[in-house]
């Protein structure tokens, strides 16, 4: 599947544009790296909203979600750098969600990247996750390189000892990876948003991927 492992965290945030400049180099020069290097995360891809709020979106694959809960990732939280202190403080509208993949079809992802928050009513899950799997289907969607449903677990999700508040537990994200923002939008509106759409999101949005960070440039550097 396109996704690289099972399991994934996705962080979304504000930053007050004071403090952007110093956000923007905490990520790209610590703490990207630092996550990567974990036993069992794979790779990092950090977004930049293009239409969409929170402002940022990262993408953490993992093996299997159960290393969101390992002694190694418990580790890292328990014991952040001071710049992260210091950076994670300053967080606003802060959404985490520790997820399963369950369904990631095409081939290929896309320098865009379209959101869609669910939220499944009690008892909806086998039949929201059975209409999302034929939806999540690329072939014949111009622009559209791979599509994707992840859902959180709520016990592993939502606030750390890093972040006193977050939303996103229990939530479901569809993910859309295309070439352009006009395609990704099409494909929200007609599948997922609109008035036919299989469950009433939460919110929605078109992020522009900034970079990616995989565990092979780590080891061969």
């Amino acid at each position: 599947m396109p996704l690289a492992g099972q399991g994934m965290l996705l962080t979304s945030m504000d930053i007050d544009p004071a403090d952007e400049l110093d956000f923007n180099r905490w990520y790209d020069r610590e703490h990207l790296e630092e996550r990567v290097a974990i036993e069992g995360f794979l790779e990092a891809r950090r977004y930049i909203a293009l239409d969409a709020r929170p402002k940022y979106l990262f993408l953490y694959s993992t093996t299997t979600v159960e290393v969101l809960d390992s002694a190694a990732y418990r580790e890292r939280l328990a014991h952040p750098t001071e710049w992260s202190k210091k950076t994670m403080a300053r967080f606003r509208n802060m959404i985490r969600a520790v997820a399963r993949i369950t369904v990631s079809r095409g081939v290929g992802r896309g320098a865009v990247l379209g959101i869609v928050r669910l939220r499944p009513q009690a008892g909806s899950a086998d039949s929201l996750r059975a209409e999302l799997r034929e939806r999540l289907d690329p072939g014949g969607l111009d622009g559209i390189i791979s599509m994707h449903l992840i859902e959180s677990d709520p016990a592993l999700s939502g606030p750390t000892a890093e972040l006193a508040a977050a939303a996103g537990a229990g939530d479901w994200f569809v993910l859309i990876d295309g070439t352009g923002a006009a395609a990704i939008s099409a494909v929200m509106a007609a599948h997922f948003t609109g008035s036919t759409a299989p469950s009433k999101p939460v919110s929605s949005g078109i992020y522009h991927l900034m970079w990616d960070l995989a565990k092979a440039d780590i080891a061969s550097r």
